[in-house]
């Protein structure tokens, strides 16, 4: 069921998502080569708590038998990773990756989700136009995010966006209602057909986050049980923003 919040629960949730988009300034400042994904970790778990949130994705269940909870407060995914990348002592991040980070604030009862895809160290224009039309693609479907269009209006807007720009829409994965929950209904697929779905209404808080490949679409899951790479090795990026449908323009909560 589609939750429609309440001005005072959509205040309560902008507290979360100011985190969220905090905590990214610094990771933004702190995320270099030579430092280890459990290192970048620790930091924002450390910033998130200081600022009095908490993080949300540590110790979030799988929902697959016999996969533990997500062990971390980012999900770190690098190159053909393209989400649930979990932090580890012993990866390094290296002068030139590209380091999708996914990461969930909790606060006063609600979530703050964003996710953003950093080139470290050297970028190619190859690795520079992926992130971008990334990022982009975020920004053309949220065009579509208003009161009385529809979710696939949304999903449309990215999939063309995306596939327009030679690149892979992974299909698998997809975006979220949010809230008191982290993942709410409804869903919001990166491809779909324009006019189909539930109408957006004021009210509604939605996460919408394209994964982009640089090849072709496929994804499988690595042996951990959570980590999602791209089946050719392609490059793959994420980005993603929490945002408010409201009477007029959308309003995008999880940017300072």
């Amino acid at each position: 069921m589609v939750t429609i919040k309440s001005k005072k629960q959509i205040e309560l949730m902008r507290e979360a998502c100011r985190m969220t988009a905090m905590t990214y300034e610094k990771i933004g400042q702190y995320i270099k080569p030579g430092i280890t994904t459990m290192e970048l970790d620790k930091y924002a778990e450390k910033v998130i708590k200081d600022l009095g949130g908490i993080p949300a994705q540590k110790g979030y269940p799988s929902g697959e038998k016999g996969v533990p909870p997500f062990p971390g407060t980012l999900c770190i995914s690098i190159n053909d990773e393209v989400i649930h990348g979990i932090p580890s002592s012993r990866r390094v991040i290296k002068d030139g990756d590209v380091v999708s980070v996914d990461l969930v604030v909790y606060k006063n009862g609600f979530h703050g989700d964003a996710a953003r895809t950093y080139i470290v160290g050297k970028e190619t224009p190859e690795k520079k136009r992926l992130v971008d039309v990334t990022k982009q693609a975020f920004f053309e479907g949220i065009r579509y995010a208003v009161k009385g269009n529809r979710i696939g209006d949304i999903s449309h807007a990215i999939g063309e966006f995306v596939t327009k720009n030679g690149y892979g829409v992974v299909k698998e994965f997809q975006g979220h209602g949010i809230g008191e929950e982290m993942h709410e209904d409804p869903g919001i697929p990166n491809y779909g057909k324009a006019g189909k779905g539930i109408r957006l209404e004021p009210g509604m808080t939605l996460a919408i986050e394209p994964m982009v490949t640089a090849g072709k679409p496929n994804i499988c899951i690595l042996d951990d049980g959570w980590t999602i790479v791209t089946e050719d090795e392609s490059l793959a990026a994420h980005y993603e923003n929490t945002i408010l449908i409201t009477e007029k323009e959308p309003e995008i909560l999880t940017l300072l």
